[in-house]
Parts: structure tokens; sequence; C-alpha cells
């Protein structure tokens, strides 16, 4: 990606890539960093983009494991811990606010794999194909990344909430 094109792609992709990003780390100020964070990376690592997607779909990607990363950085979840975690015999309810953040503790924690998948399904709502497509991998491969992380977040939801509160993952395909 030439510079000029990358220029022509700030303009046109950075509302996109903030929402992105607003929407997962729930700090303005955060997701502006990512923004830029994700362009210079761009930049960078201009042979990083093959053209074997659209460069929306390269940026989004970016966006996500970028903000993955932030999530999963120490201090950060370290704060927000401490500023909204959910007391342990509340009821999921992916609705509310404070669960929003425990979901964000369960990405941050989990396999990276895992989380990913899980992004593109369960909060960006995508299909299997879809996810496939921007991951790299099979359809099949997404769903087994998807029931991965939501054995693990059981598990790891079980010292907290009994299973009758917990949401099933629907995966697609199943009857």
């Amino acid at each position: 990606m030439k510079r000029d094109e990358l220029e022509e792609a700030f303009v046109k992709y950075a509302p996109m890539i903030l929402r992105r990003a607003t929407s997962l780390l729930r700090q303005p100020e955060e997701a502006k960093d990512v923004m830029q964070d994700v362009f210079i990376r761009a930049m960078t690592e201009r042979g990083g983009f093959e053209g074997r997607s659209e460069v929306s779909t390269w940026l989004y990607r970016i966006t996500t494991n970028l903000c993955l990363n932030r999530l999963r950085d120490g201090s950060r979840r370290r704060e927000l811990e401490a500023l909204h975690l959910t007391p342990p015999d509340a009821p999921l309810d992916p609705g509310n606010p404070e669960q929003r953040i425990l979901v964000q503790r369960l990405l941050a924690e989990a396999d990276p794999s895992w989380s990913e998948a899980a992004v593109y399904v369960l909060i960006d709502g995508m299909s299997h194909d879809e996810a496939a497509a921007l991951l790299g991998v099979s359809r099949r491969t997404v769903g087994n990344l998807l029931a991965r992380f939501e054995e693990w977040a059981r598990a790891r939801l079980k010292t907290h909430l009994t299973s009758d509160q917990l949401v099933p993952i629907e995966r697609e395909g199943a009857a």
C-alpha cells in the first residue's frame, strides 16, 4: 500500500475503525489511540497488505487485534476490574454495561484465536463463513474455536455464576 493510498484509506476508513475500537474498548480516548495505531501499523507494514481482501477488511482485522491486545494488557484489565467488576452473584445479562466489562475480561484472558473468533461471530454478528474468510481458516475451524471459547468461558465463570444463568452460544447449523 503506497503512502497516497494510505492517506486515502485514512479519510475513507477512519470513522469505521474508530467505531470498531470504541465498541470493543468502550473508552473513546483509547479508541482514538487505537485508530492512530492502526494507520501507523498499516504505514509501517505496507507489505502486509497482499491484496487478497479489501483494504477495509485488512484494517478491520488490524483494529480488532490491537483492541484485543489492549484488553489483554494487565494494568488495563486491573483498572477495569477495579472500576466495573460485576458482583459474583449477578445474573449474566449481555445488555448490561457491567456485563460487557465481564465479556471484555473474558476476551482479554482467553486464547487469542478463540477471542478473535468470538468477537467476529458473537459480538459483530458475522456468519461462520464471514469469520472464516477474515481469519483465513475454514468454517469448521471457526466453530471449533467458538466451542473452545464457550467451554473455557463457562469453566472460568463457574465460580461466579450458576450454569442456569449462562446464556448458551448458538451454533450455526445446529438443530
